[in-house]
Order: structure tokens, then C-alpha cells, then sequence
């Protein structure tokens, strides 16, 4: 059994999407970031830097995880699911997507989200400059799915990290339909029986965001 400490944000629905399409058991305990559960001295214990998501694996002696990225590696280790090791070059192309989403994707889009989405007009360089950062970025997600089904050819860890955040593109002001190969990808991932679960993770109303 998997203790899960979420919300429904990007980051808790990347970690949702692996548990779900891996079949784990996992136990869900919600940490309402709204009301500032995350600086609750218990869950600082098991998540030092008081974000969400966070993992304790109880069959790996009570092992507590957080950051995503390091959930994401460690769960697909322990799965031996949807991170191929036997291909090196997949591997690390699944290495690389990975980090881009930590390093670029997730924080750019963030930014997007706190300028653009939730105090538009307050700081419009900064809107200004993430709202077109935001767009290279799906540009690049752009050309590296033309001819690809997903970001490292097989649905992998890589595409489970980006999928949430291309998730809020109403939040970010992004027409797919300016990005076609985003939008492509973006519908089958939302079309997996995983992706609709994991959405839900924990419960909550908002709809999952079909592009026009």
C-alpha cells in the first residue's frame, strides 16, 4: 500500500496518472493547499520542501518520497512500467523530456498561471514574458511529437509529467489548435481510462478541458 498526499493540481495529477495506469494500490490523502495543509508539521516529515505531491511506500519500509520527478523514477522502477531500460536511447530521451518538463514546462507554465490566470493586468511585463515563453514552450512539445504518438515514441513517464500542464492550457491562454501535434497527443492521453481517474484524484468539479 501507497500512501498518496495530493490535490488536484499539475503536479498531484502526474503522480495520479502513473498510480492509476500502473495498477499500485495506493491509499489517497488529500492535502488542501487552499487552507495550507502543506505546512502541517506532519506532512512536512515526509515532504521537507511543504509541496505536494508526496508518497510513503509502505511495502519499501514506510519509504517517503516527494518530488515528482522522483516519484515518477521511482514508482516506474518499482513497476518496471513505462520507463524502458533496455533501450538506452529511450531511456534517456524519457531522461530528457522528463527534466525539460521540471526545468521549463512546469515552472514557465506556473508562472503563466499566477500572472496571467489569477492576477491578469497586475504585472504586465511579467504576464507579458511567461505568456510568450509559454508559447515556445508548445512549440517545441509541437515539433517533437510531429510523427510521434507520444514523446518518446511509447506512453511513458515523460508524457505522464507534461500531460497535467497541457491540462490548464485554458489557464494559460493556448489555443491547441494552434499546436495540431499537441492536440493529437493531448486527446488520446485524455481518452485513457487512467487519465479520467487520475483526474479525479482526489474529487473534485473541475471538468477535464476538451481544446474547441
Amino acid at each position: 500500500m501507497i500512501d498518496f498526499y495530493t490535490w488536484f493540481t499539475p503536479n498531484g495529477r502526474k503522480v495520479a496518472l502513473m498510480l492509476e495506469e500502473t495498477g499500485l494500490e495506493y491509499k489517497t490523502i488529500s492535502i488542501n493547499i487552499g487552507k495550507d495543509e502543506q505546512f502541517n508539521t506532519d506532512f512536512l516529515k515526509i515532504s521537507p520542501n511543504n509541496k505536494i505531491p508526496a508518497i510513503v511506500d509502505h511495502e519499501n519500509s514506510s519509504y517517503p518520497l516527494f518530488e515528482t520527478g522522483a516519484i515518477l523514477l521511482y514508482l516506474a522502477e518499482k513497476t518496471g512500467q513505462f520507463l524502458n531500460t533496455t533501450d538506452r536511447d529511450s531511456y534517456w530521451r524519457t531522461m530528457e523530456w522528463l527534466m525539460w518538463q521540471m526545468g521549463g514546462l512546469g515552472p514557465m507554465l506556473g508562472q503563466v498561471h499566477h500572472f496571467t490566470h489569477y492576477n491578469p493586468g497586475k504585472a504586465q511585463y511579467a504576464q507579458d514574458r511567461y505568456e510568450k515563453e509559454a508559447r515556445r514552450l508548445y512549440g517545441v512539445l509541437d515539433k517533437r511529437l510531429d510523427g510521434r504518438e507520444f514523446i518518446v515514441d511509447e506512453y511513458s513517464i515523460a508524457d505522464m509529467a507534461v500531460w497535467p500542464w497541457a491540462a490548464r492550457h485554458n489557464w494559460q491562454e493556448i489555443d491547441l489548435n494552434d499546436f495540431p501535434n499537441v492536440r493529437r497527443w493531448y486527446m488520446s492521453i485524455l481518452e485513457r481510462p487512467a487519465t479520467k481517474l487520475a483526474w479525479n484524484i482526489p474529487e473534485n468539479d473541475q471538468p477535464l478541458p476538451v481544446p474547441k
